[in-house]
C-alpha cells in the first residue's frame, strides 16, 4: 500500500481508470449503464477509465458497490484514487508559461515512463542534444519566441534528460537519421559537440541509438516523428506523441494509432544501422566537420 504513493498522480490516476475498466468489463456492463448507476453521462465514465479524469469518492464508492469489490481490493484500489487526486505540482509546471498543454503531457508521461521509442526525421533527439544544438533548434522553431523563452524552454530539454541518469533510468530505443547528422545546425561547432555527447550518451547501458543511413532509401523515411512510451505494468496502457508541421506534439491513445507505430517503428528499425555501425558513422561525419 505504501508503494502506491511512490508513483506520480498520473500514474495513479491511469492505473485506477485500467482496474475499473477491467471490473466493468469482467461483469459485462456498459459505460451506459455504469452511468445510469452513478447518474452520470457514460462520457464521464469513459474518461475516468481512460485516466483522463480522477475519480470523485462518491463515484469511487458507487462503482466500489456496482462491482461487488471486496474489502482487500477497495482498499487497494481507494489508496490510488486518493493518490491520483492529490496536487503536487512537478517540477515542469514552473514553466507553465512557455511550455503548451501537450508538451507537458508528453513531460509527465516521459516522467513516468520505463520504455521510450522516439523516432526523428531531421533532428538529434531531445534528451540526446546538447544545450548549445537546443538553443539553435528553439530558437529557429519561432520567431515569435523572445531570448527569455528560449533559455526557458532549452533549460526544461536539460532537465528532461535526467530520466536518463536515475536509478530506474528510462530505457531509450532511438532511431533518427544520417540526415540529422549532418543538417549543421547551429553551424560546425555546435554540430561537432552535438555528435561527440551523441556518442558519449549511446554508450550508456540503457540508450540503444540507430541511424538510418540515405543508402536505405524508401524503406528509412517516414514523414513524420513520433514517440511511444510504455511501461512494464500490465495496467499502463501505451501511449504515443506524433509530431507534425500542423501540431508539434499531439497525444494518440487509440489502439488503431497505436498498432500502426509499432509495426512502422519495427518497419524503420529494419533499415537502421546497428548500434555499432551507427555510432561509426556519427563519428566519421564528427571528423568531417570543420
Amino acid at each position: 500500500m505504501a508503494a502506491v504513493y511512490k508513483v506520480s498522480p498520473l500514474t495513479a490516476r491511469r492505473r485506477l481508470g485500467a482496474a475499473l475498466r477491467k471490473l466493468r468489463d469482467d461483469h459485462g456492463l456498459t459505460a451506459e449503464e455504469v452511468g445510469a448507476h452513478l447518474e452520470c453521462h457514460n462520457s464521464k465514465v469513459s474518461r475516468i477509465e481512460l485516466g483522463k479524469r480522477a475519480c470523485t469518492p462518491k463515484d469511487f464508492k458507487g462503482l466500489m458497490e456496482l462491482y461487488e469489490v471486496d474489502d482487500t481490493q477497495a482498499e487497494e484500489l481507494e489508496a490510488l484514487m486518493k493518490r491520483a487526486r492529490q496536487r503536487v505540482p512537478p517540477w515542469w509546471h514552473a514553466y507553465n508559461d512557455v511550455i503548451s498543454k501537450n508538451y507537458s503531457e508528453f513531460i509527465a508521461y516521459e516522467a513516468e515512463a520505463s520504455r521510450c521509442r522516439e523516432y526523428q526525421t531531421v533532428f538529434i533527439p531531445g534528451l540526446l542534444q546538447t544545450e548549445a544544438y537546443a538553443r539553435a533548434v528553439t530558437a529557429g522553431g519561432s520567431a515569435a519566441l523572445g531570448p527569455d523563452q528560449v533559455e526557458e524552454l532549452v533549460e526544461v530539454r536539460m532537465r528532461r534528460q535526467s530520466r536518463l541518469y536515475e536509478d530506474d533510468a528510462l530505457l531509450l530505443d532511438v532511431l533518427t537519421t544520417e540526415a540529422a547528422m549532418r543538417i549543421r545546425i547551429g553551424g560546425s561547432e555546435v554540430m561537432r559537440e552535438q555528435l561527440h555527447k551523441l556518442r558519449e550518451v549511446a554508450e550508456l547501458p540503457n540508450v540503444n541509438l540507430r541511424v538510418i543511413p540515405f543508402e536505405a532509401g524508401e524503406r528509412g523515411a517516414s514523414t513524420g516523428a513520433f514517440t511511444l512510451f510504455a511501461s512494464e505494468k500490465d495496467d499502463d496502457p501505451d501511449v504515443a506523441f506524433t509530431e507534425s508541421a500542423e501540431t508539434i506534439m499531439s497525444l494518440r491513445e487509440d489502439l488503431m494509432t497505436m498498432r500502426r507505430l509499432n509495426r512502422l517503428f519495427r518497419n524503420l528499425a529494419a533499415a537502421a544501422l546497428s548500434p555499432q555501425d551507427s555510432l561509426e558513422l556519427v563519428q566519421r561525419i564528427e571528423s568531417e566537420l570543420v
